[in-house]
């Protein structure tokens, strides 16, 4: 018996050794889409506009947007601005890519509402443009929800564009908000 016991222990002894030289798991490397995400990071100025519904004419807004990567492979960035409810906003956008999936992935949060949007896109093949898709409420009817579709195109190394869309009971598209973005020099 004491020596069974002599032998588990001396066993269990060896095992924890040889834990202890092995290396650890191989961290995920960054790969191209991550890179992509960096030209988004920068202070950015933003102009939008904003149309609260059918025949509302549009609202003009400004804002700044920060963007920073953490590590290579995501961009949070912190965004700040008007609304249109003269209150001042502010957000903060996360974006990363996640390779098992093959899918560009998110969140958004900000000011106004006590929701987190949770997005799952793709990047053209141009390479220019990620459109992210999300459902979230229903801007137009409390208590509903709705399919949303947000798209940033890169436009040259200092401007990118970003729309967001709704998709409505008939099954179109209505773009809401269009904003154009430079970089800050």
């Amino acid at each position: 018996m004491k020596k069974n016991l002599f032998a588990v222990v001396l066993v269990g002894i060896a095992g924890v050794g040889v834990m202890a030289v092995q290396e650890p798991p191989e961290m995920p490397k960054p790969v191209k889409e991550h890179a992509w995400l960096k030209q988004l990071a920068g202070e950015w100025d933003a102009e939008s506009e904003i149309t609260m519904g059918p025949g509302a004419p549009p609202m003009k807004l400004k804002g700044t947007e920060s963007g920073r990567m953490l590590g290579d492979i995501w961009l949070v960035s912190e965004i700040k601005g008007d609304s249109p409810m003269g209150i001042p906003m502010s957000a903060v956008l996360t974006i990363g890519y996640d390779p098992e999936k093959k899918k560009f992935v998110g969140t958004w949060i900000d000011s106004f509402l006590p929701f987190m949007w949770r997005y799952e896109g793709t990047l053209d093949e141009a390479g220019k443009k990620l459109t992210l898709n999300t459902e979230g409420p229903n801007m137009m009817v409390p208590g509903k929800t709705a399919q949303y579709r947000e798209t940033i195109e890169i436009v040259d190394k200092d401007h990118k564009t970003f729309s967001s869309s709704m998709k409505g009971d008939d099954g179109n598209w209505t773009t809401f908000v269009t904003g154009k973005y430079t970089r800050k020099k």
